[in-house]
């Protein structure tokens, strides 16, 4: 089943620019729709959706980051329809507009060059567990639902869990790669 998983994984990560709906995922893997929906998210700890959101946005941030194409054009590479729904989402997600991001990682010097890519990229890679429009919400302080819920019991302090390797790998570059551009290297 994994395999099966991967496969519809690898067709995302390889044209992450394409549509991919969870029928067309879920033919690729040769399994039912709502199977499928339900394995990838369990495997991967998101569903098929946001992952594909996490590597458009990912895409995109790199071609901010290294080109100086339009950000229309960028919109458009990575898969977006809209300026406008790309510009919200990236927003969203980020905490900043692409431009922002652009001027912000532009104006930065950074010795990326001798970081590997699969580090460089794991680190800028954005954390989409929750939803985009939950997040939003949260942001706004509005709270769904939560009026009517029971109290939470307050005894019990909440430890911070790492539920998935794919995390502590994350962290872990992220750390590495931090440690990497504070120490000044000769180019």
């Amino acid at each position: 089943m994994l395999r099966r998983l991967l496969r519809a994984k690898d067709r995302i990560d390889a044209a992450s620019e394409e549509d991919w709906p969870v029928e067309r995922l879920a033919n690729v893997s040769g399994i039912s729709e709502a199977h499928f929906a339900r394995s990838f998210k369990a495997a991967f700890g998101v569903p098929p959706h946001r992952y594909l959101l996490t590597r458009r946005i990912e895409r995109a941030k790199a071609l901010l980051r290294d080109t100086h194409a339009p950000i229309i054009e960028i919109a458009f590479q990575t898969g977006w329809n809209s300026l406008g729904t790309f510009g919200r989402v990236f927003r969203d997600v980020t905490g900043e507009s692409p431009s922002e991001l652009r001027a912000r990682e532009q104006a930065n010097v950074h010795q990326l060059d001798q970081i590997p890519h699969c580090f460089v990229s794991a680190a800028y890679r954005p954390n989409l567990k929750i939803a985009v429009s939950e997040k939003r919400r949260q942001e706004a302080g509005v709270r769904l639902f939560r009026q009517h819920r029971p109290q939470a019991d307050v005894s019990r302090p909440k430890i911070p869990r790492c539920s998935s390797p794919a995390r502590v790998f994350q962290t872990s570059t992220c750390s590495a790669i931090e440690s990497a551009s504070s120490t000044s290297m000769p180019r």
